[in-house]
């Protein structure tokens, strides 16, 4: 069924659509392509009316049902531009019960080199960044450095276990966190990306003390709206984050040579697979707090690798025998 999906595309799906989009009382304007999918369309929703992809709930009469599936094209609805169409949905106020309730991944897959290859080389898939690029604006909270490489690192369950539960965030922090952060940032610049909203990033950062620690800077902070929808034959249709809307943004900064990006899900690397290391998940972190070593090694693996000219040529998901040497656990002094 998932490459039925990816692969029934009609002949105008790169064909620009404006909707009108009805929500609280007013009208707004929405513009997408009929390559994009319902997911894509709740996104852009979610520019003019901060009410998150997720909380949206799209009526239609004849399409209601078409519009229920996040991963569902545009053109195989089919929409046109003279379409209005009426949003039912709240702004988010409890980030942290946004984030509780939020069901975790866990069919995250495996994509063979062969097939990463193909779904970033998708002319489909490439137009779709190249939109992303002209629509979205990266705000930096610091200036880039110039001879520093990129560090881009995700939260949930790469710097914090979001799915447990805790009277401090702080017990949910993982291991080490500041001083990989602080000892990353000697050769990185560091830039943070999630999957989730822009208001629950700068909260977590804020109270994990990310954001006013006075050894290390973050560069930028992106968010869900950054993410584009991609198109598997094998996989169908699911979001990732494309290093390239970085990179087109600061080409004088960052580049594939020296960018690297740690994400529990592989399914994030999709549109830029040499850059990517998929770190090991920090989950229930009460019983693992004492034990997760993660960030201690991969400190060492940012040393070890800070020096080469091109990061896009290492395998990464061999890291921890990188140079035929083993990252073993050691104290930071």
């Amino acid at each position: 069924m998932a490459s039925e999906s990816s692969s029934a595309v009609s002949p105008m799906t790169v064909e620009e659509l404006t909707l009108a989009v009805k929500w609280s009382g007013k009208e707004h304007t929405v513009r997408v392509c009929g390559d994009d999918t319902v997911g894509e369309l709740k996104r852009r929703i979610c520019e003019v009316t901060n009410v998150l992809p997720k909380r949206q709930k799209l009526l239609y009469p004849k399409f209601g049902a078409k519009l229920a599936d996040d991963s569902l094209l545009l053109s195989q609805i089919p929409l046109k531009s003279s379409f209005k169409m009426t949003m039912i949905g709240t702004v988010e106020d409890d980030i942290i019960v946004d984030q509780v309730e939020s069901p975790d991944i866990i069919d995250d897959f495996e994509i063979e080199q062969d097939e990463a290859v193909d779904i970033k080389d998708k002319e489909i898939n490439k137009e779709k960044l190249r939109r992303r690029i002209a629509q979205h604006k990266i705000v930096l909270r610091n200036p880039c450095r110039e001879g520093k490489k990129l560090l881009v690192l995700d939260i949930d369950y790469t710097l914090f276990d979001h799915r447990s539960t805790a009277e401090n965030p702080l017990e949910l922090m993982r291991p080490y966190l500041h001083e990989f952060l602080s000892a990353a940032y000697a050769a990185y610049d560091i830039m943070i990306w999630s999957a989730t909203s822009m208001k629950w990033v700068e909260v977590k950062m804020k109270q994990l003390g990310v954001l006013d620690n006075p050894n290390y800077k973050i560069t930028a902070m992106l968010d869900h709206m950054a993410m584009i929808t991609v198109q598997s034959d094998h996989y169908g249709v699911f979001d990732c984050k494309p290093l390239g809307l970085i990179w087109a943004h600061f080409p004088e900064f960052y580049s594939p040579k020296n960018t690297i990006m740690f994400d529990d899900l592989r399914r994030n690397f999709v549109m830029n697979p040499q850059n990517g290391l998929p770190i090991k998940p920090f989950r229930k972190a009460h019983a693992n707090r004492s034990s997760d070593d993660e960030l201690m090694k991969l400190t060492q693996y940012l040393f070890a690798i800070s020096d080469l000219d091109d990061l896009s040529v290492l395998d990464h998901k061999k890291w921890e025998s990188f140079g035929g040497v083993s990252f073993k656990k050691h104290r930071y002094s």
